[in-house]
């Protein structure tokens, strides 16, 4: 259900959204995060960096630059998740991606809805239904480094 069509104050942070389709989905909480979000969970923050937040039991938990994005793909891969060749939308394949920084670390991650939208988490912002490149850019989270996808028959 689509609360708002534009945010001005979002658009300002990540400028890719004014040129494109997006929609405001939930009201602003920091009750979780993007990772949590691509994974399909609204009621608590993921990260590997603090024993107050969650983290899947068997994940990695290094986390700097040289560890980070082989973490959170690794992270991924316990739920089947496996690299794709496009971002395109298959019928039967859940997506998520992952954006990076230029120094490599990972910023953001997107999971893609059954239409082929994409969806995220705007750190304690809002939730958004937008388009792959929305979110990216030197202001935002970066760029699409990987696409994971695993198959929906499985859950």
């Amino acid at each position: 259900m689509a609360m708002s069509a534009r945010n001005e104050s979002l658009e300002a942070e990540y400028p890719n959204l004014a040129s494109g389709n997006y929609q405001i989905t939930s009201p602003r909480t920091p009750e979780y995060n993007c990772f949590a979000w691509a994974a399909e969970e609204d009621d608590r923050w993921w990260s590997p960096t603090s024993e107050d937040y969650y983290w899947p039991e068997g994940s990695p938990t290094a986390w700097d630059t040289a560890t980070a994005l082989e973490t959170l793909i690794q992270t991924f891969a316990l739920s089947s998740y496996k690299p794709c060749k496009s971002a395109d939308f298959e019928p039967g394949i859940q997506k998520v991606a992952i954006y990076i920084d230029s120094n490599g670390m990972p910023t953001h991650m997107a999971r893609q809805l059954s239409e082929g939208r994409w969806t995220s988490k705007l750190g304690g912002w809002e939730d958004i239904e937008h388009e792959l490149a929305g979110v990216e850019g030197e202001k935002a989270y970066g760029s699409v480094y990987i696409i994971l996808g695993r198959s929906t028959l499985e859950y």
